[in-house]
């Protein structure tokens, strides 16, 4: 990310205090960076406990300020009732919560396994509700105003034709965003949501364009003929997480460069796979499983 490219004050964040879920790689450290650089104090957990140390020491050597890692699986409400009490005790309430915590591959749905829905549902669907719900029930309680962003995808809209786990798992944190900005209105904490085109990560291109030639080819059904930038995509959500839009609740905001009006902005191209397609992106996933399983501490 060119942190130059951010559009707002250094100290716009300088009050916020704001965990990201999965904020050691990809979008979430995207946003780590462009939060601390901001003034915010941020905190990020993950699984891979090391991963997340390495990522808040790099950020505070880069750019001053406070980076505290945690290593938390969500999938674990007890572990993120741990985390946050910790958070609470050491360094006061948050003020922000990212639920950037993902995971996704592409698969035909009928060669899903139990385990593979799974794997993605207890991290998007559980996990993203385990630690909204326990952050808010603090604020309620505390009488504290708090803000929940939550990081979907335009499939929230139209469905994800051979990533049926995730889409399924988003819709419902949409449904989610809509219904406790209603319900938590009263207690001044907003809930609102960003759906992302194409932004690519490692971890995301690994998995869900398994090919060097389907990467490249990423940003050539997008209208605007690319894909997003990071600070684009930091630049909209401290929009949101900052001081500035108090009185936004409830909304998904796509920033995918038309893609979503253009195309759909999901993998409905798919069906065009066959048997050989298909096997080598099997086997190009469980690669980047392997790499990642070998980096996760907790």
């Amino acid at each position: 990310m060119d942190i130059s490219k951010l559009m707002f004050r250094d100290d716009l964040m300088k009050d916020e205090r704001i965990l990201i879920t999965g904020g050691g790689t990809g979008l979430g450290r995207e946003m780590a960076e462009g939060f601390l650089k901001l003034g915010a104090e941020v905190h990020i957990c993950g699984r891979r406990g090391e991963v997340c140390k390495a990522t808040a020491e790099e950020l505070v050597e880069k750019h001053g300020g406070t980076v505290v890692p945690h290593p938390c699986d969500i999938r674990n409400a007890e572990m993120i009732s741990e985390m946050n009490d910790l958070i609470w005790s050491q360094h006061g309430p948050l003020t922000g919560l990212v639920n950037n915590a993902a995971g996704n591959f592409i698969s035909r749905t009928e060669d899903l396994s139990v385990r593979g829905f799974d794997a993605i549902a207890n991290i998007v669907f559980r996990g993203t509700f385990y630690m909204t719900h326990d952050i808010g029930k603090r604020w309620i309680a505390a009488g504290d105003k708090g803000s929940i962003l939550s990081i979907l995808t335009t499939w929230v809209w139209n469905g994800g034709p051979f990533t049926v786990p995730s889409a399924m798992s988003k819709a419902g944190i949409n449904v989610m965003t809509q219904s406790l900005a209603t319900e938590w209105a009263r207690y001044g904490l907003r809930l609102n949501a960003i759906a992302p085109g194409a932004f690519p990560t490692e971890g995301m291109s690994n998995r869900l364009a398994p090919s060097k030639g389907d990467q490249d080819k990423m940003g050539s059904s997008v209208p605007m003929g690319r894909v997003g930038e990071m600070d684009e995509l930091v630049n909209l959500a401290a929009y949101l997480m900052g001081p500035g839009s108090q009185y936004m609740t409830g909304q998904t905001i796509a920033i995918d460069g038309g893609a979503y009006n253009a195309t759909g902005g999901n993998f409905s191209a798919l069906t065009a796979w066959g048997d050989e397609q298909w096997q080598a992106a099997r086997q190009a996933i469980e690669g980047q499983n392997q790499k990642d399983r070998a980096k996760r501490t907790v």
